[in-house]
């Protein structure tokens, strides 16, 4: 058999396994996009309550999933959560790795695959996390492991470079989704065709205020981590929690309860996606 004919069968094969599993990963999908939203309509009254003077829990997406154990039937909820969380990385792993999203492969449609790997990479981490926490083995805040990789990170070759980079590439994704949350098309994979016109137009709000929230954030984190490599100071590298406390320190409660709606926004937009996103796999 030739090398050609190896290949053939091994695509025809890799095929064949996407379609035996797309139906689980669709249910794990949706079930991720609906774990998502929740994670960030709690990270939005987090904050909420920190603009209007009744904060104290830490927030960010760890603070998210303890503020979520806390509740009635907490575990239950935050075992849904988590699987939902860990769905949602598998899910853009498959994204990622077969193109269910149609990026292309040029450049661009590379770049976009990979935001969708290291997306599965953040939401997957966060997942264990939630487990972790279920079964009493979490370890500390997600503050001090950020300093520690930072600092890792600039004890490399170039690693200053690296984690200047990495905060320039964070701000210009930032600017992406401050584009796509003025001008873009928020309903790209969405098929709302069965919703009336209004619902459409309050789906669609949600999703650019949502997004042009969480792109501030990224524009403030992204500042950070040029902030770490420039002072030579991994603590420097901040997370949302610091974002939004950054914000409302120069700006007021008013900028801070407007990210913080708009970070519940971005959660309800979530939940649009868990029902009308369209999810291709194989």
């Amino acid at each position: 058999m030739t090398i050609s004919s190896y290949s053939k069968e091994a695509a025809s094969s890799a095929r064949g396994a996407a379609r035996d599993a797309a139906p689980w990963v669709e249910r794990l999908a949706r079930l991720g996009y609906g774990a998502k939203g929740i994670v960030y309509l709690v990270i939005g009254l987090l904050a909420a309550k920190a603009a209007f003077g009744s904060g104290g829990r830490k927030i960010d997406q760890y603070g998210a999933i303890r503020s979520i154990l806390d509740q009635p039937f907490g575990r239950i909820m935050l075992g849904i959560v988590a699987t939902g969380l860990i769905g949602y990385a598998l899910w853009r792993f498959v994204s990622a790795a077969t193109d269910a999203d149609r990026h292309g492969g040029d450049a661009k449609g590379i770049a976009f695959r990979l935001g969708d790997a290291w997306s599965g990479l953040v939401y997957g981490a966060l997942g264990v996390q939630a487990m972790r926490l279920l079964t009493g083995t979490a370890s500390g805040g997600r503050g001090a492991t950020q300093d520690h990789w930072t600092a890792r990170v600039m004890q490399m070759p170039m690693g200053r470079w690296l984690v200047g980079l990495a905060g320039a590439g964070v701000i210009a994704y930032g600017i992406y989704q401050l584009y796509l949350a003025v001008a873009g098309d928020v309903r790209e994979h969405l098929d709302l065709s069965s919703l009336s016109a209004d619902t459409n137009k309050v789906a669609v709000g949600l999703g650019r205020f949502g997004i042009g929230a969480r792109a501030v954030i990224f524009g403030v984190v992204g500042w950070f981590f040029i902030r770490a490599a420039l002072q030579y100071d991994p603590r420097q590298a901040s997370d949302i929690s610091d974002a939004l406390r950054i914000l409302e320190q120069s700006s007021g409660a008013a900028l801070l309860g407007g990210v913080a709606i708009g970070l519940m926004a971005y959660g309800l937009f979530q939940l649009v996606k868990a029902r009308y996103r369209r999810i291709r796999v194989g």
